[in-house]
């Protein structure tokens, strides 16, 4: 441990996540690589730590956290999400055993510290304004239980990820994030206690530099917007944002490709998913949660209200985005015949790539006060809706009856004949603009002949995924990569949902 001239080594913690959807762990299997994203917040926490300092960072999703790592380092810095929490008890227990100051932060903390009396020091909300403050303390040694920060900071002040701390190649998307915040307030949403109702934004010369890091890096390819909701200010996104990256974009030959999070009102903005495509958008996360109109006013999803949300998804992606979805069962107001409403919804629209959970009350949402003032909140959650079918309140449906309904719903939506006519549904909506082909790398010829063999030969829905590979050859012979890399994406959710 080296402490002089303030210098001091760091270890940076990410956990492992408890295997969901988002994990998209047997498809990365197939193409090399071991996580879908870096952990940018980590990534952005490195660039703001002074430049003298070691750092090291250990993503628990590609490698192992090992003992020799702990014990060169000062301080370990941990963050995580609520869906990582069973990975961070394990490795603050590790890192305690060899009796290191642990620095935690992140969404997990933040909403849940109150559980981690082993963590010596806490960030504790966004770390813009409080983490200079603790920086300075550790050069002093004089580092305070904990740094919290009540307001919203200008993320201006946010720097460039230091991408130089990962290895690139371990990963299916880089990341990059323009706004904080959201300007809706769902019940079951942690986003406002988070990030704010007021979405604040990065400059576009940030945004520059930190693709241009990104680019430098090396890397071609996917980058994930991570922003709750890209469009909080629709006005502000189309004359500030998006014609910088249409630029930036032309002058490179498109390098990279960008999938983001939205709200559906984007729908209703031509102009925008017009922008966002000719920026090199190709997927936007909507939540849609329930077709349902009582479940959709339950749970303050008003922007999903009084509209037809088929109609909706499909304009989207007649603009040339593919929609994925989150749909949610065991709202008070669900009836039993929810389940097939959301089969119907879901196989109509065309969402190939549909998330489907049960609700979980996050702590401090105001669902979980609503919950709590009633008695009905049974445990903590660990925020594993899409795989385990874990509730963590008293639902006003039979609890047998909900589990077994949303169970229904993903063997039928996954199952392969359903699964492979929504592809079908999606690519005679779905318009991509007519850019230079991809380059042809060898994990692409190791997908097709996967796609073959697994799919094709051993798999018992074979005859219907040949049906779908000459009907995409003969009909849209332009998405054939789309009809394999969806046929791939497949085998994880059925996987998954075994």
């Amino acid at each position: 441990m080296n402490k002089a001239n303030n210098k001091k080594s760091i270890l940076l913690v990410y956990p492992k996540y408890t295997e969901t959807f988002w994990s998209f762990k047997y498809a990365l299997k197939i193409i090399g690589k071991k996580a879908a994203y870096p952990p940018l917040g980590l990534l952005t926490i490195a660039g703001m730590m002074p430049k003298d300092w070691d750092k090291k960072l250990i993503d628990m999703n590609v490698e192992k956290l090992k003992d020799e790592d702990i014990k060169k380092v000062d301080y370990v810095f941990i963050s995580a999400m609520i869906i990582q929490k069973e990975s961070a008890v394990k490795a603050i227990v590790q890192i305690k055993k060899i009796g290191k100051p642990i620095v935690a932060g992140g969404p997990l903390f933040t909403t849940g510290w109150e559980e981690f009396s082993q963590i010596d020091h806490f960030v504790l909300g966004e770390s813009e304004d409080t983490f200079p403050l603790l920086v300075n303390d550790i050069k002093k040694d004089t580092v305070k239980k904990t740094y919290i920060n009540k307001e919203f900071p200008d993320i201006k002040k946010s720097p460039v990820p230091d991408w130089s701390l990962i290895n690139t190649s371990k990963y299916n998307s880089l990341c990059i994030q323009y706004s904080r915040g959201c300007p809706f307030n769902c019940e079951f949403c942690d986003i406002v206690i988070l990030n704010g109702r007021i979405p604040r934004f990065k400059t576009k010369e940030q945004i520059i530099s930190e693709l241009d890091a990104i680019y430098n890096q090396g890397w071609r390819g996917g980058v994930f917007f991570v922003d709750d909701n890209f469009i909080g200010n629709k006005a502000r996104v189309k004359k500030d944002q998006l014609p910088s990256i249409i630029k930036w974009q032309k002058e490179r030959n498109y390098p990279l490709s960008f999938n983001t999070q939205a709200s559906i009102n984007l729908a209703d903005d031509p102009e925008l998913a017009n922008l966002m495509v000719e920026a090199g958008f190709t997927t936007v996360f909507v939540g849609i949660e329930t077709p349902d109109s009582k479940g959709l006013s339950e749970c303050g999803k008003h922007q999903n209200e009084n509209r037809d949300l088929v109609l909706s998804v499909k304009k989207i992606q007649n603009a040339g985005l593919e929609v994925q979805g989150g749909f949610i069962v065991g709202f008070d107001s669900d009836k039993t015949s929810i389940f097939q409403r959301q089969i119907d919804f879901i196989q109509k629209s065309g969402i190939v790539t549909a998330m489907v959970g049960v609700l979980i009350a996050l702590p401090k949402t105001r669902l979980y006060k609503r919950l709590s003032e009633t008695n009905r909140i049974t445990e903590e959650t660990l925020a594993d809706n899409t795989k385990f079918s874990s509730l963590n309140f008293v639902p006003k449906m039979d609890k047998e009856t909900l589990l077994n309904g949303y169970k229904k719903i993903l063997k039928t939506i996954y199952e392969p004949k359903n699964y492979y006519e929504r592809i079908k549904t999606l690519i005679r909506e779905f318009k991509p603009p007519k850019r230079g082909l991809q380059k042809l790398k060898l994990y692409h010829i190791k997908a097709l002949l996967y796609s073959f063999w697994t799919l094709g030969i051993k798999n018992r829905g074979r005859y219907y995924y040949w049906k779908l590979i000459l009907w995409s050859l003969f009909k849209h012979p332009r998405h054939f990569p789309y009809t394999i890399g969806f046929s791939i994406i497949g085998i994880h959710f059925r996987l998954l949902t075994a």
